[in-house]
């Protein structure tokens, strides 16, 4: 009989670990999926670019946090066109290597997704996860695109994860 509950508890908290499963998911305005990352593990990622001005690389750092998409630390190497600090949104450091950090912006995320224009191959708009870059400029150059974090069981059932 101890072998039966604790196969009924192990299966009762994989139950409960798949339900509160989230997966990032990159999708096209006609809901098409092109790409989904699972957070389970590693509920953090970047989306990295390169400035279509100055052409330096920036990178915006997300988290989910209790199932709240936020948006936690960016890099800029330069205070260029659009980029700069905000008093009184998160805590600006100087990085040792040149550019700043703006740290702690912990930022929620309106219903947990934002819509992105894809840059160009020059832009380079890349999502980096788990150790792993997957350029969207690749995969959708010049398109509008909603980044979101939508629960597993929820996200779109189109898969064209490269």
């Amino acid at each position: 009989m101890r072998r039966r509950h604790r196969w009924l508890v192990g299966a009762l908290l994989l139950g409960v670990a798949a339900a509160h499963a989230q997966q990032l998911v990159v999708m096209r305005d006609d809901g098409a999926v092109l790409l989904r990352l699972e957070l389970s593990a590693v509920p953090t990622w970047e989306v990295r670019w390169y400035h279509s001005v100055a052409g330096f690389e920036v990178r915006d750092r997300y988290r989910l946090k209790g199932g709240q998409m936020l948006l936690q630390d960016s890099y800029a190497p330069d205070f260029a066109a659009g980029l700069g600090h905000i008093p009184g949104r998160g805590r600006l450091e100087s990085d040792p290597n040149g550019g700043y950090w703006l740290r702690e912006i912990d930022e929620p995320v309106p219903n947990n997704r934002y819509a992105l224009r894809v840059g160009s191959a020059r832009v380079d708009h890349r999502l980096v996860h788990a150790g792993r870059s997957i350029s969207l400029s690749a995969l959708a150059a010049g398109e509008r695109v909603t980044l979101a974090v939508v629960p597993a069981a929820q996200s779109p059932a189109a898969d064209v994860t490269p």
